[in-house]
């Protein structure tokens, strides 16, 4: 029975590990996948704009304006992507101008197509009789995505300057209290105490450098307290006779053989 169950759980482990496997495997594929289709769709579209700005200023007439037309839509449309997108990882205020950016992109690739299925019409005159609704389209709905972009850039410049003031007030603050460093309780008493004007007082000066000299005759007399403690007792020795000490009541020594 023992041997069964093990033997049920080793399958299931194996079952769990290929079952894995195979998940890892295609969310890797599909990532790979939709790398490539995205590159695939950035060099797509830089062949257009190319294509685009070469027909604007190479043609004349109903094709030249089309190109120029086409080409003002798609630089405005993706200027605005490229800035909500940006500003939206840092202000989450932005995510209704991007629904809205949705919104309006949908109307951007309805006219993107008008304008290409006239670019490839024969009858260059009715393209010409709506040329004037074309031209206003394009102006609307680019002047709706500039203001899109420039409010967002707006509202980030606004946040940057509010923080750079708030910091600088700060910094502000902090320079004074590091520049009144005897005033406060905790003051270093070696430094003398400044005056209104910043300038310190002769008595404050003269105290700091009594106080100094008494620490430094305090350590001094601490060194050499430490140095005998570190020698020991002195040895005893004997008297020196030629070094003997002569008090002036003591009498002087009669030499031998005298009266």
């Amino acid at each position: 029975m023992e041997a069964v169950t093990l033997i049920l759980i080793l399958a299931l482990l194996f079952v769990a590990f290929v079952a894995t496997g195979v998940y890892v495997s295609v969310k890797a594929v599909g990532a790979a996948k939709r790398g490539v289709d995205r590159k695939i769709t950035q060099a797509r579209r830089t062949v257009e704009d190319t294509t685009l700005r070469a027909k604007s200023f190479g043609q004349v007439g109903v094709a030249g304006e089309l190109a120029q037309l086409r080409l003002s839509l798609r630089t405005s449309m993706k200027a605005t992507q490229e800035a909500l997108n940006a500003g939206a990882a840092e202000d989450a205020s932005l995510s209704e101008s991007l629904g809205l950016f949705e919104r309006l992109s949908a109307h951007g690739h309805e006219l993107d197509d008008d304008l290409k299925r006239l670019e490839r019409e024969p009858d260059k005159a009715r393209v010409a009789e709506r040329l004037p609704d074309l031209r206003e389209r394009t102006e609307r709905v680019t002047h709706a995505a500039d203001s899109l972009r420039w409010a967002a850039r707006d509202r980030a410049q606004q946040f940057a300057n509010d923080d750079l003031a708030s910091l600088s007030a700060q910094i502000e603050v902090e320079s004074g209290a590091l520049r009144h460093w005897a005033t406060g309780p905790g003051a270093d008493a070696s430094w003398p105490a400044a005056d209104a004007k910043g300038n310190g007082t002769a008595h404050g000066v003269a105290e700091a450098a009594a106080a100094a000299a008494g620490a430094a005759a305090d350590r001094a007399e601490g060194a050499d307290a430490a140095r005998r403690a570190a020698a020991g007792p002195e040895a005893i020795t004997a008297r020196d006779p030629h070094r003997q000490t002569t008090y002036p009541w003591q009498k002087t020594a009669r030499p031998e053989g005298t009266v």
